[in-house]
């Protein structure tokens, strides 16, 4: 083994890896933290799931059998809402109630119904409000064959964006609201994205998206202002006699946490910093038996990151590998036709995405072998 071999096993070190299938998806950029199809990229966590049942991953805040997730928004003393048939109601003048627990972006399940005796009218007849992380509220309101203002209906963003459809049952009957909230995103004291909610109401989707305008509130418009990343869930007590049950929430990544993608929100520092830890990962599990498997991990590699070792091992590994075909018979070539072909076009993905400049010597000499020996010409 000559000088420059030791030095690139002494670099290359780590445990034997299967070898690499190739490149050929966009590698990562500032936004993108992984490539395109990128088998490093982390795959989702395995939850249990089933039609009609609670998610493994929720929170359970109210089962029917106690409101001990909940406290008094008034003195934050034990809640004072009645428990009846397994869901728990409004009791006028007791304040609203909020939970225990902090949430931030979510997706929250939850059960309502009005009072069966009709009672009022517009915003006098079955009242309360979901305020997601106590700010922005999702009217609950019977609005059966009701008049109310559009932006304070059932399934509206209150006093910002009227649901879609009227999808209200009739007083009594036991209502869904399934709800995806993402809050405002900040750059110090920068609004970068409103946040955003989607509703679905009964199985219909009455609030599509929705970027927030401002803060919740009644008359005025309020912009949207900077509170905490988690804050707890609050109903609403608007003094009728509104039940719920079946309330679970699950807390999502923000929209742009994971840095897996380019928005608002995403910083350069934090894709970079993923991209050297991921490379550092693949580097540590380079087989340094084998050179075609070692090259074509470091030609991944520098896609994640191009610094000065990884780069200096791609330099020795291509003069390795261009020897080994500069020394291989001409007889015997085609035997490594396969590898030199999927080699080269290893170089033309990372030159495609700007990571090495066109004139790349591996790719330009591997392309001049393909071309001599006629390896792509079709027969």
């Amino acid at each position: 083994m000559n000088t420059k071999t030791m030095a690139i096993c002494t670099l290359i070190a780590g445990s034997s890896s299967a070898l690499f299938a190739g490149l050929y998806g966009d590698t990562p950029n500032a936004t993108h933290a992984w490539a395109v199809h990128d088998n490093n990229r982390p795959n989702p966590s395995v939850i249990q799931a089933e039609a009609g049942k609670i998610p493994s991953d929720a929170v359970v805040l109210f089962d029917g059998t106690s409101l001990d997730a909940w406290v008094s928004g008034k003195d934050s003393g034990p809640a004072k809402w009645k428990l009846i048939d397994g869901a728990m109601e409004v009791v006028k003048g007791t304040g609203e109630i909020r939970t225990k627990q902090s949430f931030g972006d979510c997706q929250l399940h939850i059960e309502w119904a009005s009072p069966t005796v009709v009672a009022g009218n517009g915003q006098g007849r079955g009242n309360s409000g979901i305020f997601l992380m106590g700010q922005h509220e999702i009217q609950v309101l019977d609005s059966y064959d009701s008049v109310a203002y559009a932006d304070g209906q059932a399934g509206s963003v209150y006093a910002e964006n009227p649901p879609l459809v009227n999808a209200c049952r009739k007083p009594g009957e036991w209502q869904t609201y399934d709800i995806v909230f993402h809050q405002p995103v900040w750059n110090g004291d920068t609004l970068v994205h409103a946040g955003s909610v989607t509703v679905i109401h009964n199985g219909v989707v009455v609030q599509d998206h929705w970027e927030f305008e401002g803060m919740t509130t009644h008359c005025r418009r309020r912009p949207i202002t900077k509170y905490e990343n988690k804050l707890p869930l609050r109903l609403q007590d608007h003094g009728n006699p509104v039940r719920f049950r079946n309330i679970w929430i699950r807390e999502i990544p923000s929209r742009y946490a994971n840095t897996t993608h380019g928005g608002p929100g995403v910083k350069e520092a934090d894709v970079m910093a993923l991209r050297k830890e991921t490379a550092a990962k693949l580097f540590a599990a380079v087989d340094k038996n084998n050179t075609v498997d070692a090259l074509r991990k470091m030609l991944e590699i520098i896609s994640y990151d191009k610094n000065e070792s990884y780069m200096k091992a791609v330099t020795d590994l291509s003069d390795l590998y261009l020897s080994k075909v500069a020394a291989t018979a001409p007889d015997k070539l085609t035997g490594l036709k396969g590898e030199i072909i999927a080699i080269r076009n290893d170089c033309n993905v990372l030159i495609r995405n700007n990571v090495v400049e066109e004139n790349f010597k591996l790719k330009a000499e591997l392309q001049k072998v393909i071309d001599v020996n006629g390896f792509e010409k079709k027969k």
